[in-house]
C-alpha cells in the first residue's frame, strides 16, 4: 500500500533531548526508545468514514514522537496498518449500497489527502489487512499448533461446520491483562462494547478473541489453508503487520485510548504467543468529543478534516487546534477551539514575516524540551507565543535592536518539531 508524500522537515542545529512518554500500562513516564534505532507501531484506520478530528489528534501525536526522535538523532522505523476489511466497513458498504472495496479505496485516498494537508510524516511501512491475509493465516496456524488457540464450530445458520472459527485462548497466556491492568468485569464490558463477542457460545472464556472468521454468506473471504476460507480477526492483523514491519520486538505501540483494551491487550498477547516479547511501551492519545460525547463513527458525531478543508480552513489551523491540547487529554472540539487556533496561526505568521526579531535561541531549546517531555505540545506553543509577544513589543519600539534571522529560526523550529508550516 502506497503512503502519502512526506513533508520536508528542516534541519535544526544541534540535537534534541531524549524523548520520554507516559506508558499506559505502568502509569510511569519512561524513555520512549534508548536508540540508536527507534521503532513505532501506530494502529491505523478502518476506512469507512475518514478522517475525523479524533484520527487527526492521534496521528498528529505520533507525528510529534517521530519528529522528536529524529531530532534527537535516532533512526526511526514507523509502521502502521489499514483495516481494509472489517465488520464496520462491510456494514457501511451494505447500508450505502457501495462495494466495500470501493468504499475502502475512496476513504483511504481521502485519509492520505488529509494526512498530507496536516503535514503528518507517513509510516515507513503501511499495510492493509487484505494484502496481509497469507501472513495472518500462517500466524493463526502457529497458534493452533502451539495449543494457544482452538476452533469453535460455526452456527447452523451460517452453514455450521466443525472446522469453524478460530479463537485465542487467553488462559494460555499467564501475562494476559498486564497491558491494560483491568479487572475481569471491566474487561468483559469493554469487550462487548468494542467489537468483542463475550456471549459467543462454544468459547472457553468470554474474553477469548477471534483470530479467524470462517466464511459467511455474502461476506468476503480468502483461502485460509488449514483454517478454511474466511478472514482475519481484528487483533491478530495488527500483531502480524507490526511484527513483519518491525520485528519480534519494538519500542512503542500506540493509538487512541479506546484501543488499550481490548485491542492492544489482545494484540500484545498474540505477539507473545508467536514468540515476541510483547514489551513495547504503550502510548495512547485521548478522545476528542463533540457535543458532550466522544467523537466516533458509530455515533455519527464527526467533524471531518476533509470537510474543514473544503470550507477553506487552513490545515495548519486544524493542526494548531490539536496541538493546543496535550495528546493524552480528552477534549471537546468547538467553534471556539478552531477560532483560537486560526487567530494563533495568523498572529504567528505576522510575527514571522520580518527579517529580524527577538533572539530565538531559547525558542529552539524550549520547544525541544517540551516535546521531549511526554510530547507536551501546549507547553511548546506557549514558548512560541512568548517569543511572538516579545516580537510585537519590540516592533512597536523605535530603534529596538532586532536579531537578524531570528524569525527564520523560529519558523524552522515549529516546522521541524511541531509540523506547523508558516
Amino acid at each position: 500500500m502506497l503512503t502519502w508524500p512526506p513533508p520536508q522537515i528542516p534541519q535544526l542545529p544541534g540535537r534534541g533531548e531524549q524523548v520520554r512518554v507516559h506508558d499506559s500500562s505502568t502509569g510511569r513516564t519512561v524513555v520512549a526508545a534508548s536508540g540508536p534505532r527507534a521503532t513505532l507501531y501506530a494502529c491505523g484506520i478502518t476506512p469507512y468514514d475518514a478522517t475525523h478530528l479524533g484520527h487527526a489528534a492521534t496521528y498528529v501525536a505520533f507525528d510529534l514522537l517521530v519528529r522528536a526522535w529524529r531530532d534527537a538523532g535516532l533512526t526511526v522505523r514507523y509502521a502502521s496498518n489499514v483495516t481494509d476489511v472489517d465488520d464496520p466497513l462491510l456494514e457501511r458498504a451494505q447500508a450505502t449500497g457501495v462495494d466495500w472495496q470501493e468504499l475502502a479505496r475512496d476513504q483511504v485516498a481521502l485519509f492520505t489527502e488529509d494526512m498530507t494537508a496536516l503535514g503528518v510524516v507517513p509510516p515507513d511501512s503501511w499495510r492493509g489487512v487484505v494484502e496481509s491475509v497469507g501472513d495472518v493465516v500462517a500466524a493463526v496456524e502457529r497458534l493452533l499448533t502451539a495449543g494457544l488457540a482452538y476452533r469453535v464450530p460455526t452456527p447452523e445458520a451460517d452453514g455450521g461446520t466443525e472446522l469453524g472459527d478460530v479463537y485465542a485462548d487467553v488462559a494460555a497466556d499467564p501475562r494476559f491483562g498486564s497491558v491494560a491492568g483491568l479487572d475481569d468485569a471491566t474487561m468483559r464490558a469493554l469487550s462487548a462494547e468494542r467489537g468483542g463477542d463475550p456471549e459467543r457460545p462454544g468459547k472457553r472464556h468470554p474474553l477469548d478473541p477471534l483470530l479467524w472468521r470462517r466464511e459467511r454468506h455474502g461476506e468476503p473471504a480468502w483461502d485460509g489453508g488449514s483454517l478454511g476460507r474466511g478472514r482475519p480477526g481484528w487483533h491478530i492483523e495488527c500483531t502480524v503487520i507490526a511484527r513483519d514491519a518491525l520485528g519480534e520486538s519494538f519500542d512503542v505501540e500506540g493509538g487512541g485510548s479506546d484501543l488499550l483494551f481490548p485491542h492492544h491487550e489482545m494484540s500484545t498477547s498474540h505477539a507473545r504467543g508467536l514468540g515476541g516479547h510483547g514489551g513495547a511501551v504503550h502510548v495512547h492519545a485521548g478522545m476528542v468529543g463533540l457535543h458532550g460525547e466522544k467523537m466516533s463513527k458509530s455515533r455519527g458525531n464527526l467533524v471531518l478534516v476533509s470537510a474543514l478543508r473544503a470550507q477553506g480552513v487552513d490545515p495548519m489551523a486544524v493542526r494548531l487546534a490539536v496541538l493546543a491540547h496535550h495528546y493524552r487529554s480528552d477534549w471537546e472540539w468547538t467553534d471556539e477551539v478552531l477560532s483560537e487556533a486560526q487567530a494563533r496561526l495568523e498572529r504567528w505568521r505576522r510575527a514571522l514575516s520580518g527579517n529580524g526579531g527577538p533572539d530565538a535561541t531559547g525558542v529552539l531549546a524550549g520547544v525541544r524540551a517540551a516535546v521531549a517531555d511526554d510530547l507536551d505540545a501546549p507547553r511548546a506553543l506557549a514558548v512560541v507565543d512568548a517569543w511572538v509577544e516579545q516580537a510585537f513589543v519590540l516592533a512597536a519600539q523605535p530603534g529596538a535592536v532586532l536579531v537578524e534571522g531570528a524569525p527564520g529560526v523560529v519558523a524552522r523550529t515549529i516546522d521541524a518539531l511541531l509540523g506547523v508550516r508558516m
